[in-house]
């Protein structure tokens, strides 16, 4: 199981990184979750605060370009083997810093990598 930090998480039930928590934790997979507001979805706590989570393998990424930035540190810092790339966050800059730092990033949905069985 990889343990996966959805980054841009919403409580919002029509947001893809909400219906990505509920699939990320029904296939068995550890979920942390931040996001602009504090919540619960499927049972995961959403904190607004950029915790020194343990042991991430996967960021889901849910925010918008102009929003990663000051998330660039913080995703660095966590050390993951890779960071998705869901549609609409791609960004070309953050790539390259990723790669500089043996970091895999990966342009694909969360939720179609576990409905095929390729997350």
């Amino acid at each position: 199981m990889k343990k996966t930090l959805v980054l841009g998480a919403s409580t919002n039930p029509s947001r893809y990184a909400n219906l990505a928590i509920h699939r990320l934790t029904a296939a068995g997979h550890p979920v942390v979750a931040v996001g602009i507001r504090k919540g619960v979805v499927a049972g995961i706590e959403i904190t607004s605060e950029k915790k020194p989570f343990d042991h991430i393998h996967t960021v889901s990424l849910y925010l918008s370009v102009k929003h990663q930035p000051e998330y660039y540190d913080y995703i660095l810092s966590l050390k993951p083997k890779r960071v998705i790339f869901n549609p609409g966050t791609e960004n070309e800059a953050f790539y390259t810093l990723l790669a500089e730092n043996n970091i895999k990033a990966e342009v694909a949905c969360t939720l179609v990598l576990l409905g095929t069985n390729q997350y």
